[in-house]
């Protein structure tokens, strides 16, 4: 099989993927002869498109077919890293319309309370390699203590913090600002439920803030307001495991 046969998709899937319709609505679009192929009307929806070459228009404009979107949310505090949720606010809510398309999802969650770097994609195979941690993808987090951290904390995260019920992997920590109230940056390849968190609560201290600030070699741009997001460069997503 070629590289164009792989690239082919049906031009119904391709308009739902895109979420201009849904996939039964797109039938009717395409019957209705508004849709078009490189500059020929298209009435047929099993109609196979060269995703890698063809251009597609709807009413006249352009379609930019993707067949992954990968996004950078600025995540703000009090909303909840999920796709859906019947009774809160999530973070597929705050996305723009121009980012918008049928199954996103978060790319490993955030605690409704920790701000900062969120991942949102559509592309289950990269969220598994980005999440495990075998592939030794680290993330930074920036936090907020109630206590001040002495030597003895930093060689148990360098060792593994021992929880109740498992011991974390090793883990890096750096004092970014002493005294009361200290700011300190944690660097960690697991994501466990409230890990970090509950790593410092087993060293008898208390996070007030935490933000994420670095998955791999991806940055938060802090152009981004808390809410705000965009699409990934290809660069971008690649420094991730770089």
């Amino acid at each position: 099989m070629g590289v164009n046969e792989l690239s082919r998709e049906r031009l119904d899937k391709i308009l739902a993927l895109q979420c201009v319709v849904s996939r039964k609505d797109a039938g009717a679009l395409i019957r209705r002869g508004v849709v078009s192929v490189n500059g020929e009307a298209v009435k047929k929806s099993d109609f196979k498109v060269d995703t890698l070459n063809d251009e597609i228009k709807v009413n006249g404009e352009i379609l930019n077919f993707k067949e992954h979107l990968y996004i950078m949310m600025n995540k703000p505090d009090g909303v909840l890293s999920a796709a859906r949720d019947p009774k809160a606010k999530t973070v597929i809510d705050l996305l723009p319309e121009n980012l918008f398309r049928r199954g996103l999802f978060p790319a490993g969650r955030l605690d409704k309370d920790t701000e900062g770097l969120l991942i949102i994609t559509d592309d289950g195979d990269f969220a598994h390699r980005m999440l495990s941690p075998k592939k030794h993808i680290y993330k930074y987090y920036e936090a907020v203590l109630e206590n001040p951290i002495s030597q003895t904390d930093i060689e148990e995260f360098k060792n593994g913090v021992v929880l109740n019920d498992m011991t974390c992997l090793p883990a890096e920590l750096v004092i970014l600002k002493e005294g009361n109230n200290p700011i300190v940056k944690v660097k960690i390849r697991e994501g466990k439920f409230h890990q970090v968190k509950r790593m410092f609560l087993a060293r008898n201290n208390k996070v007030l803030k935490l933000k994420r600030v670095k998955i791999g070699g991806l940055n938060l741009d802090e152009s981004l307001l808390p809410g705000e997001a965009r699409e990934l460069k290809e660069i971008e997503v690649n420094s991730i495991f770089n």
